[in-house]
């Protein structure tokens, strides 16, 4: 074999971690530096993306497929996601079962 070292080999005995100076007066020059330069504050910006919606809570259902048809042509017809009409049949199930 050949004493030549290997080409794209790093010798990681020489790598030495030193710590980074954490001072105000280190940082608020780095900052400085960082604006001179066009980079941005480091302070955590407002979640991107869609907010959230208050309709979270999930109904797997499984029913039988002529149902599940017959709900998805129901909400298509009205121009209703099916959720809103499993709400609106809650409710009506609510007011039935109590007597009103």
């Amino acid at each position: 074999m050949s004493d030549q070292p290997k080409p794209f080999a790093v010798d990681i005995k020489q790598l030495k971690s030193r710590p980074k100076d954490t001072s105000p007066a280190a940082i608020q020059s780095v900052d400085r530096a960082g604006e001179q330069h066009g980079f941005v504050a480091r302070d955590a910006t407002a979640r991107r993306g869609r907010p959230p919606s208050p309709r979270t809570g999930q109904v797997h259902a499984k029913v039988l497929p002529h149902i599940a048809d017959e709900i998805a042509a129901e909400a298509t017809r009205r121009g209703v996601t099916q959720g809103i009409l499993i709400e609106e049949a809650w409710a009506l199930y609510l007011t039935h079962k109590s007597g009103k």
